[in-house]
């Protein structure tokens, strides 16, 4: 038998498939149904406002016409940002190539291993992703013990060597001069 959010997905899936996107997620949180959309992956830019507000009309306008969901429910349709969620092994493996954040669910962590992962994404299937860590170690960890992960954006070039907001030293000299 279909769930409310199978229903909620064969609704929307040719609506975003119609105007080119991808439906990257459906989650309902209490009384809201939040319904994730994107551009296909590797496009070259991220949804615009024009299109994520095109599809929320008609999303809207199919959800009320099938009227899937029982009960109330606040409707929000977004893009997944930037720094998205990896919650399904479909987003670990539409991210490999990117930094990540791993936090591991207690039950999925070893003795003596942390529970924490930094580092870039290598791999992933139906059920593992692999992480390649600053260390230069790979951790290949079950997508079912992950507790939350997400991508990492690194905003704006990193500071020059010695330039960076906490030198100082740079300052001091320049205000004896």
């Amino acid at each position: 038998m279909a769930t409310e959010l199978d229903r909620v997905r064969g609704l929307i899936a040719p609506i975003a498939a119609d105007l080119g996107l991808d439906l990257y997620d459906i989650e309902r949180r209490g009384k809201v149904l939040r319904i994730t959309i994107d551009t296909p992956p590797g496009s070259e830019s991220g949804i615009s406002l024009d299109s994520l507000s095109l599809a929320t009309r008609l999303i809207s306008r199919e959800l009320d016409h099938e009227d899937p969901i029982s009960g109330a429910y606040t409707l929000e349709v977004t893009s997944p940002g930037l720094e998205r969620p990896l919650r399904t092994a479909a987003h670990f493996q539409r991210e490999v190539g990117k930094d990540i954040t791993v936090r591991l669910a207690g039950h999925a962590v070893a003795h003596g291993e942390d529970r924490r992962i930094d580092g870039k994404l290598v791999a992933a299937d139906e059920t593992t992703a692999t992480v390649l860590t600053a260390g230069g170690d790979e951790r290949t960890i079950q997508i079912d013990g992950v507790d939350k992960a997400r991508t990492i954006f690194e905003w704006g070039p990193k500071p020059k060597p010695g330039k960076g907001p906490g030198n100082t030293r740079n300052k001091k000299e320049k205000q004896k001069s």
